[in-house]
């Protein structure tokens, strides 16, 4: 029996080996593992950072609200001055002319108050709607601020007259809290009912 001669052209070559189509399946894999973990931390550093700075402007509004709550007879001209120097934009225009009768009427009264905040949250709009007429606008241009945030607060306070019943008052302040060249400060004040 005679030997057949074989050639190249019968015996099929393989261009890859079942080793180098799973080592290029794995590497596909670690790449697309590598992209997604990225995206992950990335995600989670975002989330991170965006936590640490409403906890930020959560705190700022506390801060401002406790120097307005505790406000007395013998600390109210310094109270007024620490509550405008924390303001900006159409609040800090306004703020002498809104406040002349709060400071009378803490003067007249010659109360001693204590004030506690209750509750501070970050109030969040998941929306992003064009402003009809009677809606609430940004409390300053973006030009102005970075970032303006809404927070709101809840607290009580207890004023004390001479002789008199103490008399206390539920605060329900919506603050508007812009970030202006890495400050944060309060921007808008509307009291809730």
């Amino acid at each position: 029996m005679p030997e057949a001669d074989t050639t190249e052209d019968e015996a099929p070559q393989r261009v890859f080996s079942g080793y180098g189509v799973a080592s290029a399946v794995l590497g596909v894999v670690a790449v697309a593992a590598i992209v997604l973990g990225t995206l992950i931390w990335s995600g989670h550093r975002n989330a991170s950072d965006e936590r640490a700075y409403q906890t930020r402007v959560m705190s700022a509004a506390a801060d401002w609200t406790g120097v307005l709550i505790n406000m007395n007879v013998d600390n109210v001209d310094a109270s007024l001055r620490k509550l405008h120097d924390g303001t900006v934009g159409q609040l800090n225009s306004d703020f002498e002319a809104a406040i002349t009768p709060y400071r009378a009427v803490v003067r007249t009264l010659n109360a001693r108050t204590t004030g506690q905040i209750e509750s501070v949250s970050f109030e969040s709009v998941h929306h992003d709607l064009d402003p009809q007429q009677g809606q609430r606008q940004a409390a300053l241009p973006p030009e102005l601020a970075r970032r303006t945030d809404t927070v709101l607060v809840i607290a009580t306070s207890v004023s004390e007259n001479a002789g008199d019943k103490p008399a206390t008052v539920r605060w329900n302040l919506r603050l508007g809290i812009s970030e202006v060249d890495g400050k944060l400060l309060i921007s808008r004040l509307e009291s809730l009912r």
